[in-house]
This record gives structure tokens, C-alpha cells and sequence, in this order.
């Protein structure tokens, strides 16, 4: 716990992660996030410094977290050139919790490498909730030495993890569990929407789903704010989309037709061209129960 740790990217699963860091006996000494204001709260609440650029996050730290939102803005955190992360970065381990393609994932490792630093991929699994009590489910890929070194930091933040192999194998894993949710997910709107236009009652028919072969675990994440409409945002329709997208390029080319992944991305990307991209991935709901979103014409 002496090791001075920085998290870069202060969102819901950022923040809430740094917190639990803290309240374990961490030192969390930097914080960094393109939202000026968001990052200074977060920074005033856990005693650290809102840095004002990478550098300084590197400078300060030993350790430090990226949760990041995408392939672009990783690459950007992890630039060759420029005041970046990777400035001065001897020694320095990076975990990279981040949902981002495999070939991102080896890139960040060649780069801190080059640099004399190391990296792990460390995609997370569960949401705010599990990030603030410390029970995520974590599947792990890099070298056995940089996992070793992180174990301590990450035993605090898991509930269970699953060290899957070399990098870019957990990014694998968690764009496949993200699209089977996603499909789950997208498939359950429908149910759930076809039982309302037929008049059923969706109490009665949530129970019985849970008692049969159409139960899913989004079936007690989802169901009930599906019925209810309330998407207040754990996982983003528009991340939906994204995770989505890498687990259809991941199948394209290993020369594979994913008709049902297709099918799912389509509807979360239609949520973001319709600006309900930001909603709760329960939110699909909108474009299947029948007298709510109507496109326009």
C-alpha cells in the first residue's frame, strides 16, 4: 500500500474505483480527466492533485489506473510524443481497465515498454456499484511479473478476477461477454415489449421469465427499469454500441457472420442517431415498447 497510484479518467467507474482505493489505504496521488471541474472534486475528496497534464500524473505516481472511453482517447493518454503518460515513465506500471479493441491493448504494451514502464490489461465486468464496494469481476492479460505487481491494488477492487493470458486476450473476452449482453439485453426489450402490446401484466411475466428458459441476468439488472422506464445511466446505450462494434470486427475477421450481434449493435447505434445514446443500455426498451419513441418522419 506505500505505492503512490494516479487514475486517469474520473467517470462513474473511475471515480467510484479511486474511492475504494482510498478507503482500502491507498494513497491516491493524482487525478486526471479532461473534465477540468469533474477531476478537481475528485481530487479535493480524496487528497490528491487534479494534474493538469499526463506528465505530471506519470511524475507523481507509481501506479496508475486509465479508465478511458475509448480506442482514440487511449491513444492520445499513451502518445509517443508530448507531455503523455509515457513522459519519464521508468518504472511506472499502467492498468488499463478500459473496454478497448485487443490491437489497442497491445499497442498501449509496446509503447510503455519502449518506455520502461509495463502495462495491464484489466477489463472489468459489473458496474458503479460493484467499482465502489470493491466486488467487480476482473478478467486479466499481460505478463505474470506486471499482474504480481498489481494483485495487491486489484484483490481491493474484485470480488474475483481471471488472469485469461497474454494481452489482448481479455479484451477479447470482455467484447464477446458484452455482446451476448447487449444481445441479451436487446432481446429481453422485445419480450418484455411484445407482453405489454398483447396486455399482459409485465410483473407476472418478469416472474415467470425468471422461472424458465428465458431468464438472464439482465432479466434482475433490466426488467423492472424496462417496465418502469427508468435508464438512470450505469452502463451507456452509446458503450452498448462501441463494445458491440469491437466483438463484430473481432468476428469479421476471424470470417465469421454474427446475424444476431449485427442485429443488437443496430439498435444501440440507433439510440445514439436518435440522442438516446446516453440513457442506461435498459433503455433499448424505448424502441420496442409499443406508444413510446416514435421516429420521426
Amino acid at each position: 500500500m506505500s505505492q503512490r497510484i494516479a487514475v486517469v479518467g474520473v467517470g462513474r467507474m473511475g471515480a467510484n474505483m479511486a474511492r475504494r482505493l482510498k478507503e482500502t489505504g491507498f494513497k491516491i496521488t493524482a487525478i486526471f480527466d479532461t473534465r477540468t471541474k469533474v477531476a478537481k472534486s475528485i481530487a479535493a475528496e480524496l487528497g490528491a492533485e487534479a494534474c493538469k497534464s499526463l506528465a505530471r500524473v506519470t511524475e507523481l505516481s507509481d501506479v496508475i489506473l486509465t479508465v478511458v472511453s475509448d480506442d482514440a482517447a487511449m491513444d492520445k493518454i499513451f502518445a509517443t510524443k508530448g507531455g503523455s503518460l509515457l513522459k519519464n515513465a521508468n518504472g511506472r506500471l499502467f492498468i488499463n481497465c478500459a473496454t478497448l479493441s485487443p490491437a489497442m491493448h497491445l499497442e498501449v504494451e509496446k509503447r510503455a515498454i519502449a518506455a520502461g514502464a509495463s502495462s495491464l490489461e484489466t477489463c472489468m465486468a459489473s458496474s458503479i456499484t460493484q467499482a465502489r464496494d470493491g466486488s467487480l469481476y476482473l478478467m486479466v492479460a499481460g505478463h505474470q511479473e506486471s499482474f504480481q505487481r498489481a494483485k495487491p491494488i486489484l484483490e481491493k477492487l474484485a470480488g474475483s478476477m481471471r488472469f485469461v493470458g497474454k494481452t489482448g486476450e481479455a479484451a477479447k473476452v470482455k467484447a464477446l461477454v458484452n455482446m451476448v449482453m447487449n444481445i441479451n439485453t436487446a432481446g429481453l426489450a422485445e419480450g418484455l415489449g411484445l407482453g405489454q402490446a398483447l396486455g399482459l401484466d409485465l410483473g407476472m411475466l418478469r416472474e415467470v421469465f425468471s422461472q424458465t428458459g428465458a431468464n438472464s441476468r439482465v432479466l434482475q439488472t433490466d426488467g423492472e427499469d424496462m417496465q418502469k422506464r427508468d435508464h438512470s445511466c450505469f452502463f451507456s446505450a452509446a458503450h452498448a454500441a462501441k463494445d458491440s462494434g469491437i466483438a463484430l470486427d473481432l468476428a469479421k475477421g476471424a470470417k465469421l457472420k454474427l446475424p444476431l450481434g449485427a442485429a443488437t449493435q443496430k439498435q444501440f447505434q440507433k439510440m445514439i442517431d436518435v440522442g438516446l445514446g446516453e440513457l442506461d443500455k435498459s433503455g433499448v426498451a424505448e424502441l420496442t415498447f409499443p406508444n413510446r419513441y416514435k421516429a420521426k418522419k
